[in-house]
């Protein structure tokens, strides 16, 4: 969009959309991902734990013996939040339990801008450190509203909006701005050419490995997911490689 081309902006957006709202919530039914509201919170206060106690705090550390005290900053940052995320699921949960109590309300994410740029750390750990972060965050997004979704099939709005909301903050917040960390945008072109080696990648290689050892001991459902995933990356990747074939 920043560099005038909508078309492209399109793509990206309908794709993403495709990735979220079909591939992850077919692999979800597959995999039992969503549980009751107990749950599914006890999943993400697991998460949450995780993250707040072990894997931001040790990613901070590191980055600050690296030299990258900008994103031993956000790290830290991120640690505290993921902390307050788990204290407030654990009071959801005990409402859920018990029925008495109130949901906790929704945090609000305060959206990081993502410019295109290089890399803003230097040491490879750190880089590597961010795409796992990365992962992670987008992974929550991606669960959290799928919660949400359950949680309001069961008659709980206002748990339906604390896992909105706490989605939010992982994707616009703590996803963003390690995007913004670690280059992960460029030029649009830079762009398109990574999102054709991706989605040739697991078009060709990942899912159709996938399905075969999902045949070989006879996850059928699973086999034909991946067959079918597979075939959608492929065109994922020919659209993506059209839009850069009329780029000037």
């Amino acid at each position: 969009d920043r560099q005038a081309h909508p078309a492209v902006g399109k793509l990206f957006r309908s794709t993403a959309h495709t990735e979220l709202n079909e591939h992850l919530r077919e692999a979800a039914n597959l995999t039992g991902t969503v549980g009751s509201d107990a749950a599914n919170l006890r999943q993400a206060i697991n998460g949450e734990t995780y993250e707040h106690q072990v894997m931001y705090r040790g990613f901070a550390d590191q980055a600050r013996k690296d030299g990258d005290p900008e994103a031993a900053k956000l790290f830290t940052e991120i640690a505290a939040d993921e902390g307050r995320h788990r204290d407030a699921y654990r009071t959801a949960l005990t409402v859920v339990t018990t029925g008495h109590g109130t949901i906790p309300a929704p945090p609000k994410a305060d959206t990081v801008p993502v410019p295109a740029g290089l890399p803003k750390v230097k040491a490879a750990r750190t880089m590597a450190n961010l795409d796992t972060a990365m992962h992670g965050e987008a992974l929550a997004h991606a669960k959290y509203m799928l919660f949400a979704a359950r949680a309001r099939q069961t008659g709980n709005p206002a748990l339906a909006r604390l896992f909105e909301g706490i989605a939010g903050v992982e994707l616009h917040e703590h996803f963003a701005g390690e995007a913004a960390l670690a280059g992960l945008v460029r030029t649009t072109k830079t762009n398109l050419r990574k999102a054709i080696t991706g989605e040739r990648n697991e078009a060709t290689g990942l899912y159709p490995g996938f399905a075969k050892r999902a045949a070989s001991v006879g996850d059928t459902a699973a086999a034909g997911y991946f067959r079918d995933t597979a075939a959608d990356e492929a065109r994922h990747a020919a659209a993506f490689q059209q839009a850069l074939n009329q780029l000037h």
